[in-house]
């Protein structure tokens, strides 16, 4: 059975995850002045905001339109490496008729193919395959379930990747410099999920 992800819950756990980037947006830019352009907070708060609009505007849609509208705002208006990374991620959420665990399986696949990163090399893939993983391990159980799986995989991830010298984007430039800092990409993935599960409780 695939746990169905409806439009209220799916607008609930978006703009929880807005609020969470909102909040944290320059922590993210700090954790990315480690290694980047220390923009990255910004650049993510950017595609959340252009989704708050969406909201704003327009009546509540099915699930699959809801995660579409802030796949959109990523792809089409987001630079840098970040928006087309998020966005593949949440195009695939939008993909209706799928499980929950395919379809982030299906984003985290997209993003290894244009960006070409491995676990263990200090990216968003660090926090998002163990979601995936853990998703695919939970089956068919509930919502809230899989999603609070899925949040606890991602933070562990994400927390790991402090441990890490980069293989791949801006951080691998600096060497050991990023070591003992979190990825923020991987950080922006635990938030994501945890929003999901938050919205359920």
């Amino acid at each position: 059975m695939t746990a169905v992800i409806d439009g209220a819950h799916s607008r609930r756990w978006i703009l929880a995850f807005a609020a969470r980037v909102a909040e944290q947006e320059a922590a993210l830019n700090a954790l990315d002045q480690a290694a980047g352009d220390g923009d990255f907070g910004t650049n993510i708060a950017a595609g959340v905001a252009l989704y708050r609009k969406h909201a704003e505007r327009t009546a509540q849609g099915s699930g699959e339109a809801e995660f579409r509208a802030l796949a959109e705002g990523f792809l089409d208006e987001i630079g840098g490496t970040s928006g087309p990374l998020f966005g593949l991620l949440f195009l695939h959420l939008s993909e209706a008729g799928r499980s929950l665990a395919d379809r982030v399986a299906g984003g985290l696949a997209a993003i290894q193919r244009v960006g070409s990163a491995e676990p263990g090399d200090k990216t968003l893939v660090d926090a998002l395959q163990p979601a995936r993983d853990a998703l695919a391990e939970a089956g068919d159980a509930s919502l809230d379930d899989l999603l609070t799986a899925a949040a606890r995989a991602a933070a562990a991830g994400a927390e790991a990747t402090a441990a890490i010298r980069a293989r791949r984007g801006r951080a691998s430039y600096v060497g050991e410099r990023a070591v003992g800092v979190v990825d923020p990409g991987a950080q922006t993935v635990a938030y994501f999920f945890q929003a999901g599960a938050d919205t359920l409780r």
